[in-house]
Formats: structure tokens, C-alpha cells, sequence
């Protein structure tokens, strides 16, 4: 239904111009708002909406049924001196405009909310579509707003303001937590541009809203039946990124690598892997600063020089502790098979601690 207060504006604004009061009942008698007291019984309401009459003069005050194509929606009374005919006419018209278009609102918010979530046929997707007047084959991408801080409403207006509904674009929620954005692409868009979108979300929630986001998308679908596929890609993208690319705000599905393949496997295998490259779990004497020491030498594709600059410790300190990994695990850094494979075990480690942190 509509808000009161919307409503209630309707009326106030109508009796300002007109200079007539007015009171709107709902299909079962119950008064809704009003702008006075009114002197009127339930029961001549009541026998007014379930009678054939569309208007009708009652001890003065005049009856007008705001009909949809549901039924009757609402009874309209007006009293006071004046054309009330042609004034409860016109507020009649606004407030079945009004009713029109909220259905319709409520109605798009339900479908892609159906949609995103897999709750819908595929004739039935089509079908709603069509009755939506929302174009099916045209290129989307789902973006998917984490937000951390702040969970009100104001957020969810703050993204709905950026988005142009007229071009296709549609914002909508299905928790508290997350921001959904529904992207119609223009045919000159791409990847980049979707980075570039993503990237302007979580800079304006910096500024704006003085809290940090993480934003995520999927790939592009070109036929309305694939934007749930999207929506999976941009939540897979989501939870990857928190365990393997903790540092990132923009995460693209695209873009995961193999963080996405070992996401996918199961925690026994995960398990069985660390169990083959360490023999168990890692040794007591390869701490933190020894795994950054070495994760900062595979982002410098094993340049002993270059990490040693960007760490600002001497050259004989790295090796020395590229030295202690090797005599824990076997396993020598230096040698591209060895890192590749300790890569990926350390992926596998952070993945199967995330898991079982979820699960306390």
C-alpha cells in the first residue's frame, strides 16, 4: 500500500489549492487520513463502497470511488463550498496515479528480487518481463555493495540516486547487509568500465557516507535470464576475495584466478594437499613475518633485490629467511616449482582456516 504520509501530502496539497477538506477511506470503511475532523458515520461510507453509485451526494459531502484494476481501492470524500465534483475528480486521478505507480515499483522490486534469488520459471521470467515492461536481451551486470558500518536506509537511497531507471539500471536489496545494482550496459561498455562503476561506489561511500565498502561484480549477461548467474558470480566474488584478496575493495568474478578454483573444492581434499606439501601443519618457527618475507618475494616474481628494497632489509636477511622456510619444509622459494607450489598451499591454508572460522 501506499505510506499515510504520502497520502496524507495528497490531501493537504488538494485542500490547499481547493480550499475543501478531504477524507480518504480504504475498500472496508476504515478511515486513512483526513485533513479535519469530519462529521460523517462509518455506516454511510460503508453503504457508499458496497453500492453500485461511482459518486454520490451524501448530507452534503461528496463520494467518489478510486477504483484499479484490482478493484476498489479507496473512497474519496469532499466537503465544502465549490465545484467538489471536478476537485474530487482531480485528486481521485492523482491518487490513482499514485497507486499505479507504487504497484508497479513493488511489483519490479518483486521480480528482480525473484529473479536474483532463482525463484522464477523461465516462461515465467519472460512473461513478467513483458508485463513489467523491462527489455529481456539487452547486456547487465550485477554488482553486489558489502557494506560494513552503516545499515540504514540512507545507504540504499544514497546507490538508488546514482542509477537512472529510465535506462534499465535497478537497485534493490535482499538483506540488510548487501546493495544490489542491477546494470544496463550501453553497447560501447565493458570490463573496464563495470571496474571503473565499482570503484566509484566504494570512493563515494568513502566520502559521503565516512565508511568503507566492498564491492564486487560478475560477468556480463546479454539475456535477462542470466542476471541470477551474475548475482552468484558477484557473491562468489565477495567471499573469495575476503580470504584470498583481503586487501582489495573492488572484486571482480573475472579476475579471482585460482583463488576461485580452490574455493570450489572440498575442505577434505584442501586438507589432504596440506597435509602431502607440509607434512602437517606449518612448524612454530615460520612465523608471520617469515610467510610476509616470502609472500612479498612471489609478488616480486622472485626478485631477491627488488624485495629486499621494498622491505627495506639487506639482502642476506631475505635469504637467510627464504633459507629457514626451506630447512621447515623442504620446499626452496627460489626455485619456481617449489613457489608455485607453496603459493598455492598457502591459499589452500588461508582457505581452510576461513572455513573453519566460519563454522565456530
Amino acid at each position: 500500500m501506499i505510506s499515510n504520509q504520502t497520502i496524507i501530502n495528497c490531501l493537504e496539497e488538494a485542500k490547499t489549492i481547493a480550499n475543501m477538506d478531504l477524507l480518504l477511506a480504504d475498500n472496508s470503511g476504515i478511515v486513512i487520513a483526513s485533513t479535519s475532523d469530519f462529521d460523517i458515520r462509518t455506516k454511510d461510507i460503508t453503504d457508499f463502497i458496497i453500492s453500485d453509485a461511482d459518486t454520490q451526494d451524501i448530507s452534503g459531502n461528496l463520494f467518489i470511488k478510486i477504483e484499479n484494476e484490482d478493484g476498489l481501492s479507496y473512497a474519496l470524500i469532499i466537503k465544502g463550498n465549490g465545484d467538489k465534483f471536478l476537485v474530487g475528480k482531480l485528486v481521485a486521478g492523482q491518487l490513482k496515479s499514485l497507486i499505479i505507480a507504487y504497484k508497479d515499483k513493488v511489483d519490479k522490486n518483486s521480480f528482480f528480487q525473484n529473479l536474483l534469488l532463482d525463484n522464477l520459471l523461465l516462461v515465467d521470467i519472460y512473461n513478467k518481463a513483458q508485463k513489467l515492461h523491462i527489455e529481456p536481451s539487452v547486456p547487465r551486470c550485477v554488482f553486489v555493495i558489502e557494506l560494513s558500518a552503516i545499515k540504514d536506509p540512507a545507504a540504499y537511497e544514497m546507490v538508488r540516486e546514482l542509477y537512472n531507471t529510465h535506462n534499465g539500471d535497478y537497485v534493490t536489496t535482499v538483506d540488510e547487509d548487501h546493495i544490489i545494482v542491477i546494470k544496463t550496459l550501453q553497447p560501447d561498455e565493458s570490463y573496464e568500465d563495470m571496474d571503473d562503476n565499482a570503484k566509484m561506489l566504494v570512493d563515494m561511500f568513502n566520502s559521503e557516507a565516512m565508511t568503507n565498502v566492498r564491492v564486487s561484480y560478475g560477468t556480463i549477461v546479454n539475456d535477462i535470464k542470466g542476471v541470477s548467474k551474475s548475482y552468484k558470480e558477484a557473491n562468489m566474488a565477495l567471499d573469495v576475495g575476503k580470504i584470498f584478496y583481503a586487501d582489495k575493495t573492488v572484486i571482480a568474478y573475472s579476475t579471482l584466478g585460482i583463488g576461485r578454483l580452490i574455493y570450489q573444492l572440498p575442505i577434505n581434499l584442501c586438507e589432504m594437499f596440506i597435509d602431502e606439501v607440509f607434512g602437517g601443519e606449518l612448524s612454530e618457527e615460520i612465523d608471520e613475518e617469515i610467510l610476509n618475507t616470502i609472500d612479498k618475494f612471489l609478488e616480486n616474481s622472485l626478485n631477491v633485490s627488488e624485495t629486499s628494497r621494498q622491505l627495506y632489509i639487506h639482502r642476506n636477511t631475505l635469504v637467510y629467511r627464504i633459507e629457514k622456510l626451506e630447512k621447515a619444509t623442504g620446499m626452496d622459494v627460489r626455485n619456481f616449482d617449489d613457489a608455485l607450489s607453496f603459493k598455492i598451499a598457502m591459499m589452500v591454508r588461508g582457505y581452510i582456516n576461513y572455513i573453519k572460522e566460519q563454522n565456530r
